[in-house]
């Protein structure tokens, strides 16, 4: 909203008190009403105003409340601190009369004995902000009869003429009365989209606004001087409740604590039989329910209700949750596949077999012996499930998923912008923030103590710097707290691995790595539970401190530092089992010591492939159910459990309060406020990455993803709808920073270093088409393992049991590309190791090029902007064209009619001004003459 700068800040004189902006967000318009405060109370005020929805005449709308903290206080000093600040303006004049409404006689209070001049100037704050909104055409009502004691409100109106004023500044687009025809498809087209319509239909949500449209209103920024052009038969329906919430915003005052809350409130109870019908409810019948979860979702009326951005949000989890579909159909019939084919699995069948009699080194020193590569049968057989040909094909699959996935979610948000006409919205400067408000006022505070000088201040890098080097200090605190955790739950692995290797059971052996890997990642998933909630809390504190200006960029800001510590959080742990786990190993004879004692882990036979698709599905699966599902179900019903026991305990203290009906401000307060949608999209971030990075080793993991956004979708629905405040409807066009975090090359360097250095992919081809003699993969589980001499261990690391098989074991085996004993350059890396780090390396570049080409190959066929939309915006155009120039016409037709007029009236005026004037029933003077703007 334009106001006046004696409305955005006080003179000199009164730099302790700071008022704050008030804008429009959304569409609004105009009409000639005094914007005074009448005090209309009725008899049965409360069913007058719909308990709360309406100022007490019962025709005002409540647009906006504001919240605050109130103590009864002497009235002697406000009205002292009032003379005191008393600069002769109409401001003074205006705030010694209290605004309408209930507990009016609570600013005239008596006078008490205890002075409290904190609470007193609050309250004088109060009356200044206030009188600055009436001044700048709101209308207002206070409410402190409530039955939470302590607590006021200030009901808000925007009346028409503010409304019309901040549309036509902020130029927001409104239906003309002019219609067209939506460009319909024709031929074969049109009857597939017949059929789909027919099939489709039961899952349609049962919403107006889901319905296909044939007919389009025309937009135009709003203008006053051009309202005949707008659809202005119901004035009160003109501006839906979304649009009239967003008047005020509200800034230094709430960060300094004058007002504990501001938020819109909701359109109405969302359930119960005698329940009017509302948005809110049709919202909770058909989207925020379970029982709906097989429907599309109605994301015209979330955008209605909620603004552009949340719709925005919600129609990017719907894209992403349809675009799971196929990618969770391929990795089953992956998964399929390597099911079928595990039987045929040569490899595989080689280590099972116990006639090959392959004694394998120990896994450990002195309590570990010698082992049979046969009891890792069930390893390497699960190993095949997703360490198969077909996971590369899977990969390649997911990479081009993932870029046309960013495709198709472009060309819908364009749809989205044309449907709810932002094709030319450019995003408004953001106001300052709260605190950024505050704290400049407290730099000018003590400039103009010091120097006595008031320019306009703004905070720099040096008052930045303390915040800045705090940052710095606790990310890398914090990434280096989450590496010693890894480091630890390392050590747990190789301590456990020894104690259990001491069993004398070879059921209990056999089942060493199962058992480590699956308690190793458990405790990896509490942790990583518990330090994504603490992280989350750390970046918002940081990202307060450093004190941004606006809130896009405060936005900016915290996804950056959430993304980079719950990035590190969660796949730090999955990062060391795929690229570093059995690669600083050593040989036997020659191993690699943590702290002089503990060994280095191996990888199982099969490879670590295995074991990171176990790391990944309990991560994923866990993180997903107790953090994303049970965390927002459970936390908001523990809240919700906990206000009721206190509103009981007051209930009991006074029957009649209780027996008294809430107005809609009271229940809309005891909801939870609205924290902004960074953790709603750095959930889905997060899990982007497990569906896109690690693919290759958990095929199943898109499956799973789509069940958990299925249930997300309707979670975030019912918490938007039933369990949070109505947020502030917010303008936008894309959904920011977040669309371009998954967009990233990052994950195809990932998959490509799963496949060629945790996968045996590589080897085994290598194996087959340089090293079999006869073209098959008989043969590869012996070339993978080198030969050891066991009089050759350090003394001390030798078997305690060697005889633990029943023989003598002279030579051991060992998973590596090294010399055997018998050469000349023993235990040296063979040139077998040579030629497979190169053929890995050939495949990182080699798939990694080929996807990025595919990408960009799906990015060029596939146009950002839909063939039809870009027709239907140029259409638009030519129709607003047409519009003007026949408005233009007929004025010049009627100014020629009434100059001929003249001159048959043969009337002399030319005394007279040569402008046109209109009389008050519209009637215009035939002395003048009428301006023209062709």
């Amino acid at each position: 909203m334009r106001v006046n700068k004696k409305y955005s800040c006080l003179p000199a004189e009164e730099k302790g008190i700071h008022i704050i902006n008030i804008r429009a967000i959304e569409d609004i318009g105009y009409d000639q009403h005094e914007s005074t405060l009448l005090n209309s109370l009725s008899k049965n005020p409360d069913a007058d105003c719909k308990y709360g929805l309406y100022f007490r005449d019962g025709k005002r709308k409540v647009d906006y409340i504001l919240v605050y903290h109130y103590k009864k206080s002497s009235a002697g000093k406000t009205l002292a601190r009032r003379a005191q600040h008393n600069d002769a303006s109409l401001r003074s004049t205006k705030q010694d009369q209290p605004l309408p409404g209930k507990g009016v006689q609570l600013e005239m209070g008596e006078s008490e004995p205890h002075m409290d001049y904190h609470e007193d100037d609050k309250r004088f704050r109060r009356e200044e902000y206030e009188g600055n909104l009436v001044e700048a055409g709101l209308e207002l009502e206070r409410d402190e009869d409530t039955k939470i004691h302590g607590i006021g409100f200030v009901k808000i109106h925007a009346p028409w003429n503010v409304l019309c004023r901040e549309a036509e500044f902020l130029k927001l687009k409104m239906p003309t009365k002019k219609m067209y025809q939506i460009n319909q498809t024709h031929g074969l087209l049109k009857k597939i989209n017949s059929v789909i319509q027919k099939i489709t239909e039961p899952i349609q949500p049962k919403v107006a606004e889901h319905k296909p449209q044939t007919v389009k209103r025309l937009s135009y920024p709003f203008s006053r001087e051009k309202q005949h052009l707008f659809d202005l038969s119901d004035k009160d329906s003109f501006f839906d409740s979304k649009t009239r919430s967003t008047i005020v915003r509200i800034t230094s005052l709430l960060a300094n604590g004058v007002y504990s809350a501001a938020y819109p409130l909701h359109d109405g109870d969302y359930e119960g039989e005698n329940v009017e019908p509302n948005d809110r409810k049709l919202l909770c019948e058909e989207w925020a329910s379970y029982g709906v979860f097989y429907k599309y979702q109605p994301i015209d009326l979330v955008r209605k209700y909620f603004g552009e951005k949340i719709g925005l949000y919600f129609a990017w989890l719907g894209v992403y949750t349809q675009m799971l579909i196929p990618a969770s159909i391929v990795g089953i019939i992956v998964f399929l596949y390597g099911c079928a084919t595990v039987d045929e699995n040569i490899p595989s069948m080689e280590m099972c077999d116990q006639r090959n009699n392959i004694t394998m080194c120990p896994l450990c020193d002195k309590t570990c012996s010698y082992w049979k590569m046969s009891s890792a049968c069930a390893t390497a057989r699960a190993s095949h499930l997703f360490d198969n040909p077909a996971t590369v094909f899977f990969s390649v699959f997911m990479a081009l998923w993932a870029a046309t996935f960013m495709e198709h979610w472009k060309r819908k948000q364009m749809r989205l912008n044309y449907r709810w006409d932002l094709t030319g919205f450019e995003e408004e400067e953001d106001h300052p923030r709260a605190e950024y408000e505050a704290k400049v006022l407290e730099k000018s505070l003590r400039k103009e103590h010091k120097h006595k000088e008031t320019d306009k201040e703004k905070l720099t890098w040096k008052d930045r710097f303390p915040a800045y080097l705090t940052n710095f200090v606790s990310i890398i605190f914090m990434v280096g707290l989450t590496f010693a955790i890894v480091f630890g739950v390392i050590i747990y692995r190789i301590s456990t691995a020894a104690a259990l290797a001491i069993s004398s059971t070879p059921s209990g052996r056999s089942s060493v790595r199962v058992t480590v890997t699956a308690t190793a990642v458990i405790i990896n998933l509490v942790v990583i539970i518990i330090l994504d909630e603490v992280y989350g809390c750390i970046a918002r504190w940081l990202t307060q401190i450093e004190v941004p200006k606006t809130d896009k960029n405060f936005e900016e800001r915290l996804i950056f530092k959430a993304f980079l510590l719950k990035f590190v959080n969660a796949y730090t742990p999955i990062f060391y089992v795929a690229f570093f786990k059995g690669r600083f190993v050593g040989r036997p004879g020659d191993y690699v010591y943590i702290f002089h004692s503990f060994r280095m882990e191996e990888c199982a036979p099969g490879g670590c492939l295995m074991e990171l698709c176990i790391q990944l599905s309990i991560i994923m699966l866990g993180k997903q159910l107790i953090q994303n599902n049970l965390f927002e179900i459970g936390i908001p019903k523990m809240k919700k459990f906990i206000r009721y026991l206190k509103l009981k305990r007051r209930r009991s203290l006074d029957h009649e309060e209780h027996m008294k009906k809430k107005q809609r401000y009271e229940v809309d307060y005891n909801l939870e406020p609205f924290a902004g949608l960074t953790p709603e999209y750095m959930e889905m971030i997060i899990q982007f990455g497990f569906v896109t990075l690690f693919v290759a080793s958990f095929p199943l993991a898109p499956l799973f993803a789509l069940l958990n956004n299925i249930i997300e979708i309707r979670l975030d629905a019912k918490k938007f709808v039933t369990e949070l405040r109505r947020p502030v409807a917010v303008r936008a066009k894309d959904i920011g920073n977040s669309a371009r975090v998954p967009r990233s090359l990052f994950a195809l360097v990932a998959q490509a270093f799963v496949i060629s250095f945790t996968s045996d992919f590589i080897p085994r081809l290598v194996y087959l088409y340089m090293y079999s003699e006869n073209g098959t993969m008989h043969g590869f589980v012996n070339h993978t393992l080198s030969s050891f001499n066991v009089s050759d261990f350090q003394a001390g690391t030798a078997p305690n049991d060697p005889l633990d098989l029943g023989y003598e074991v002279q030579i051991c085996r060992y998973k590596d590309y090294r010399e055997p004993p018998w050469s000349e350059n023993k235990y040296d890396i063979s040139k077998d190791f040579w030629a497979v780090l190169a053929a890995r390396l050939a495949f990182v570049i080699v798939f990694q090029n080929l996807v990025m080409f595919m990408s960009e190959f799906v990015d060029w066929i596939i146009p950002d902007i839909p063939k039809d939309i870009s027709q239907q915006i140029h259409k638009e155009k030519v129709l607003m064209v047409e519009v003007f120039m026949r408005e233009e016409q007929g004025k010049l037709q009627m100014l020629e009619t009434w100059k001929d007029k003249d001159k048959k009236k043969g009337e002399n005026c030319n005394n007279h001004s040569p402008r046109l004037s209109r009389s008050r029933s519209g009637s215009l003077s035939s002395c003048h003459s009428y301006p023209l703007d062709v």
